[in-house]
């Protein structure tokens, strides 16, 4: 039998109200070492108001957090010694250089050797500009400086509320490599909360969506997947849209047939597509391609809460 593993973080029932508004209701979830999952939502669905209650920030009016199963509420400094984080904009000082930065905050963590602190630097990119004070970075430069800080102690737990602010797409692509490998290879549990939903998808291997404080769903990029996809769409090129409509319309295995310049597309059972070729084929319907269309994680964002939100 496996060894069932320990979260890195315990949410439980996590619920906090400002006048009549609740940022966060009911939420509870669990995250594992080794993962990077994914906390989406749009602006103001509660994604700061549960990291911020995981953090200390701010003291949620009910619920509990368990980090590493340290309770954050009776033992807060042995929970919070594993853990690093950025939320919203990291603070620096900006007369400082990045080195200078990078050590006071290790400083806080006990006995961190200029070799780690070397190492994060090159990490994020940054070594050749370590010395150059912090109020010379641009936004992405402090975003990544910012990683490299919370980086540095070597946590069981990395935090990131929407790390991509500011980074072109060279420093998403990187920031995205980084996180892969310290959650995978080093076995750091990442959590990382975004609105930018095809970034998360290139990501994550475990998703959980948020809307208006509720947790609306908890589960793997695949689970999700077949969730929203409970039949198999696919698209198929051919010679001829209306004959190839013809012969699959009343097809009990093809629903929602649709047709768009030189391809057909339908909602077809998977076993049943070698068939459906073989119709077009001996019917004189050329065929050049055949495509399953997967849903995005947008698509699936919409779904699952409904539409109507204004993401990116």
């Amino acid at each position: 039998m496996a060894e069932e593993k320990t979260a890195a973080l315990s949410i439980k029932n996590i619920t906090k109200i400002y006048g009549k508004k609740r940022a966060a209701d009911g939420v509870t979830f669990d995250i594992f070492p080794g993962e990077i999952f994914g906390f989406l939502g749009p602006n103001g669905a509660g994604k700061t108001t549960v990291i911020k209650s995981v953090l200390g920030f701010i003291f949620p009016d009910e619920g509990e957090v368990f980090i590493n199963g340290y309770n954050t509420k009776t033992n807060y400094e042995k929970a919070m010694s594993s853990v690093g984080g950025i939320v919203e904009n990291p603070e620096m000082y900006l007369n400082l250089s990045a080195r200078q930065n990078i050590e006071m905050y290790a400083r806080l963590h006990g006995n961190i050797g200029k070799e780690r602190i070397d190492e994060v630097l090159a990490t994020v990119g940054l070594a050749a500009r370590a010395k150059d004070p912090i109020k010379k970075y641009s936004l992405g430069m402090k975003q990544r400086i910012g990683l490299a800080q919370a980086m540095v102690h070597k946590p069981k737990l990395l935090i990131l509320d929407e790390p991509t602010n500011g980074l072109d797409p060279t420093g998403i692509h990187q920031l995205r490599d980084i996180l892969k490998k310290y959650a995978h290879e080093e076995g750091a549990a990442v959590m990382v909360s975004s609105h930018i939903l095809s970034e998360m998808q290139l990501l994550c291997d475990r998703v959980g969506i948020i809307n208006n404080g509720k947790l609306i769903s908890v589960c793997s990029m695949e689970e999700l997947n077949r969730q929203m996809n409970p039949t198999s769409r696919y698209s198929i090129k051919v010679s001829d849209t209306g004959k190839a409509a013809k012969l699959l319309t009343g097809k009990d295995n093809v629903k929602e047939i649709e047709t768009a310049d030189d391809v057909i597309s339908a909602d077809i059972e998977e076993d049943q597509i070698a068939s459906i070729v073989r119709l077009l084929v001996t019917n004189d319907v050329d065929i050049s391609e055949v495509k399953k269309i997967e849903s995005s994680l947008e698509d699936i964002f919409l779904q699952v809460t409904g539409g109507g939100i204004d993401i990116e």
